[in-house]
């Protein structure tokens, strides 16, 4: 048997050892035939039976014919996967559709269908495949699930052909495999105005170009399908080419939201750790923001921002805006505590320049770490959400109250004008969203719920 890939699928049609190969797909019945031929034949030598001798050769022949009739079938089957989607929360089910093509022009004996996954997204999952006419196909499909984030890889995916008296089977692998994202869950937060501004364009908002008279106009060359009514006529004639005028160009508003991986911060793993609902809580404000128009970051305490350093580090309204935003998904998908200590290299990031709002998801703060934590106040404001280990460590209860395990620290941040909030376990980032707003305008009360 042969096999062949399409799509998202190759197999391996190495055939390693050749009749040794075979040999070895022999299932324990296949094995039992042989030793008991083998028996029979040696039974035969020394008993002087001849008649036993013929018993013997059939029972050992049976097996090897049948494997090699197995391994020498050249069917051709081509196999693909698809995921939908390719991307999902965790917690989140995702389908896994898998078609296999008879593309030879025989048809194929039982097949019995195999893929390979890791052990958070379920059981392994296994499809018998009944005969397949020669041009084909079947389709067949199961689903995953997991409530870690990650990239998970899928397959490569496995035939396992048999012959009818169940004396062989052989088993073929398709080379190539997909991966599954599950990135963090997204909660919705309502639309509040922690920056100043109600979106990320706002009455509040900048103006890159302006448009002060004919003598300071800005000039550019004139680009399919702009208004001729545009054209700048005097700097047309000075450059000999024809020049159009730019248009007074809004600067979006820029959200900055600092992510603290420290390994040293957060205690505890698995789904429910205070680092799983800071990565979170990062990826909800992000979203968040993107939804109401505002440029966004996703920076680290290591100092890397996603995305990169091209341009001015922010996923603006570009159009690759969208991919901007699946990159900053796929990476809080697979982020991991850092062997850092401090949070130094944040502050050099941000103190290039003090525009937009910064939203920070924090550890453990020693003095040290909270007096860097202040220096990196934004003129657009800056909200914190600070994890203490202590406080998060204890059982949630039905009203979170006030937090009092790094009452010092949340002081220090507030004297340098950030909008501060602890994070008891089991607390709603809505709530706290909400709760930040009510502080900022200086209506919030200690321990308040949001509405």
């Amino acid at each position: 048997m042969t096999t062949a890939g399409t799509g998202h699928a190759e197999a391996d049609q190495d055939e390693k050892g050749g009749i040794r190969t075979a040999l070895a797909g022999l299932t324990t019945r296949g094995r039992s035939f042989l030793a008991a031929g083998v028996a029979a034949a040696v039974c035969s030598y020394v008993l002087g039976q001849s008649d036993l001798l013929r018993v013997g050769l059939l029972l050992a022949v049976l097996p090897l014919v049948c494997a090699t009739v197995l391994y020498r079938t050249r069917y051709r089957v081509a196999g693909s996967r698809r995921l939908s989607p390719a991307r999902v929360p965790a917690g989140s089910e995702a389908r896994v559709h898998l078609r296999m093509d008879n593309v030879s022009r025989l048809p194929t004996g039982l097949l019995m269908l195999q893929d390979r996954v890791p052990y958070v997204l379920g059981p392994r999952p296994r499809f018998v495949l009944d005969r397949v006419e020669a041009g084909g196909r079947r389709e067949v499909s199961y689903r995953v699930r997991s409530d870690l984030r990650g990239r998970y890889p899928l397959g490569p995916l496995q035939l396992r052909l048999t012959d009818p008296f169940g004396m062989c089977e052989l088993t073929r692998s398709f080379s190539t495999y997909d991966n599954l994202t599950v990135i963090p869950r997204v909660e919705p937060l309502a639309p509040v105005r922690l920056s100043g501004e109600a979106k990320g364009y706002g009455d509040g908002r900048q103006r890159s170009l302006a448009l002060a008279g004919e003598d300071d106009v800005i000039p550019r060359g004139y680009r399919y399908g702009d208004d001729l009514r545009r054209v700048h006529w005097r700097s047309t004639a000075r450059y000999g080419e024809l020049m159009v005028r730019r248009e007074e160009q809004p600067q979006r508003a820029r959200c900055t939201v600092l992510l603290d991986t420290r390994g040293i911060a957060f205690q505890g793993a698995g789904p429910d750790a205070a680092f799983e609902w800071a990565v979170a809580g990062a990826a909800s404000v992000l979203v968040h923001m993107l939804e109401r128009g505002f440029s966004v970051r996703l920076l680290t305490d290591t100092g890397n921002a996603v995305p990169g350093e091209g341009g001015d580090g922010f996923a603006g309204a570009s159009q690759g805006s969208a991919d901007a935003a699946g990159l900053m998904m796929d990476t809080l998908a697979v982020i991991d505590h850092s062997d850092g200590a401090g949070l130094s290299r944040a502050y050099d990031v941000l103190r290039g320049g003090n525009e937009g709002l910064l939203v920070a998801f924090l550890g453990d703060l020693d003095e040290e770490q909270a007096a860097v934590v202040a220096r990196m106040r934004q003129r657009g404001g800056a909200v914190a959400f600070v994890l203490d280990s202590e406080t998060w460590m204890r059982e949630p209860s039905d009203v979170p109250g006030p937090l009092d395990g790094s009452g010092e620290r949340l002081r220090m941040l507030r004297e340098a004008g950030w909008t501060t909030l602890g994070v008891p376990r089991g607390a709603s980032l809505d709530d706290l969203w909400r709760q930040a707003d009510r502080e900022r305008r200086g209506v919030a009360t200690a321990g308040g719920k949001g509405p």
